[in-house]
Order: structure tokens, then C-alpha cells, then sequence
């Protein structure tokens, strides 16, 4: 399987999707049509599933998101939340900057409707 890189702009994050087992998304997320931003991430994710890491780490480090990201995101999460089936590891890394409690609460939102403990890493 093949990694992609989905480079940033000023609407949508820069995204890593690599079949080493890391994802990440940086920057913001503000797309009108975040849906059919992360279509492609999704489809990667559905193949990426089928042969996974034993350990899969995701990384946000998003200093914005609308809603409709929001939604995106965690239903990214949830199908990554499936790799338990397949007794392999998803650790969530959850980077805000020191100060930024909204995105930190929005970090600890996502972990309580997922039930799944994230690592909140400051950024100083």
C-alpha cells in the first residue's frame, strides 16, 4: 500500500496518510465541502484497514476546525477505532498550543464520544 501526502491550504489541513501506521493532519480545516475533502482520506483508510499496522499513531495538530470537520474527523476516528478487533494499537496524539483551551476541549470531546484516551500534547 501507498502513502499520500495531501499538501494545505488556506481551507484544508495538510494531511500524511502512511502505511507505516502514522496519520496526520495539521493546520485548519474550514472547507465548505470538508465531506468531499476527506472523501480520498477515507478511502485510503477503508484500504489501510484491511492491512494495517501493528501499531497505528494518529496525529492532529489542527489550530482550527468548523464543525462539519468535526463530524468528518470523528467518523474517521471511529472507523480507526476498529483496529481493537484486529488487536492492533491506535494511539491518538492531540497537539494544541498552550493557551488554546478551545482546542484542547474539543481534543477531550472527541476522546470522551469515542471512549478512547488520547495523549494531549502542549505546544509552547
Amino acid at each position: 500500500m501507498e502513502g499520500k501526502k495531501i499538501e494545505s491550504t488556506r481551507m484544508t489541513p495538510e494531511v500524511y496518510l502512511g502505511p507505516e501506521g502514522v496519520i496526520k493532519f495539521w493546520g485548519r480545516s474550514i472547507s465548505e465541502d470538508s465531506k468531499g475533502f476527506f472523501e480520498e482520506v477515507n478511502i485510503w483508510i477503508d484500504k489501510y484497514l484491511k492491512s494495517p499496522a501493528e501499531v497505528t499513531t494518529v496525529e492532529f495538530g489542527l489550530e482550527y476546525f468548523n464543525s462539519a470537520s468535526a463530524k468528518q474527523l470523528i467518523l474517521i476516528l471511529k472507523k480507526l477505532s476498529l483496529l481493537s478487533e484486529k488487536q492492533k494499537k491506535l494511539i491518538v496524539k492531540w497537539f494544541y498550543e498552550e493557551g488554546d483551551e478551545d482546542i484542547l476541549e474539543k481534543g477531550e470531546y472527541f476522546s470522551s464520544v469515542l471512549n478512547h484516551s488520547f495523549k494531549f500534547i502542549k505546544i509552547t
